[in-house]
């Protein structure tokens, strides 16, 4: 009598009856995508290393099991261990996206640096020193981007946008890296700007003004004020 044979759903490309080595292979080429080998962890590596010694073991045991309930556990244990992936990776992932920073400008803001240094300054007359520097940052930025040193690209963060001026304004790095790590300080609430703190920002907007940037292409296209 013809044994009946559970139709079981697999994956496109998956083997029906694969061997020990072809479901390793399948579950490393799955692990050695980009999404997991950005997390790194060392708890993360240990963790994969448990799994795949489980899926090893319960592999052997398949062997002397019927073909239909071999592939059934098969696909179980491989998605068990894309689960578990997910869950590990996802918050690692959501917590670098978080650490990037917040954008600079709001999405409907199109204010030219003047603008954003006349709001700088009448927050700072109100001792509201946390929006005073933000407003200071984005005064920075936006002088840049009217300069051609940087390009208009919506939604850049504070770390990118120190990523391009220090390039630019090579002698000014520190005071650039501290007001961007400043901004997002201030943004999250970690630690409220202080008067010196926008004295500070206030010295480097003025330093940059006046300096010419490194960049060839910032240089050839600089636009000398009247």
């Amino acid at each position: 009598m013809q044994k009946n044979v559970i139709d079981w759903p697999v994956w496109a490309g998956v083997p029906v009856q694969p061997d020990d080595e072809e479901a390793r292979q399948l579950l490393q080429e799955e692990l050695s995508k980009p999404v997991y080998q950005e997390a790194e962890p060392s708890l993360l590596e240990r963790i994969w290393t448990e799994i795949l010694n489980w899926l090893g073991e319960l592999l052997g045991q398949i062997r002397g099991v019927d073909a239909g309930l071999g592939t059934i556990l098969l696909a179980v244990g491989a998605a068990v261990v894309i689960v578990i992936a997910v869950l590990l990776v996802r918050p690692r992932l959501n917590a670098r996206r978080k650490r990037s920073g917040p954008a600079v400008f709001e999405q409907t803001s199109r204010l030219s640096a003047e603008a954003h240094r006349a709001l700088a300054d009448e927050a700072a007359a109100g001792s509201n020193w946390d929006e005073a520097l933000t407003e200071r940052f984005r005064a920075i930025t936006r002088s840049a981007e009217e300069r051609l040193v940087l390009d208009d690209q919506p939604g850049r963060t504070a770390g990118e946008v120190a990523d391009r001026l220090q390039g630019a304004f090579s002698a000014f790095e520190t005071d650039i890296s501290w007001l961007a790590l400043r901004f997002n300080e201030v943004h999250y609430g970690a630690r409220p700007a202080t008067p010196s703190d926008y004295e500070r920002s206030v010295a480097l907007d003025r330093n940059l003004t006046v300096s010419q940037p490194q960049s060839a292409r910032a240089t050839a296209q600089w636009a000398a004020p009247v």
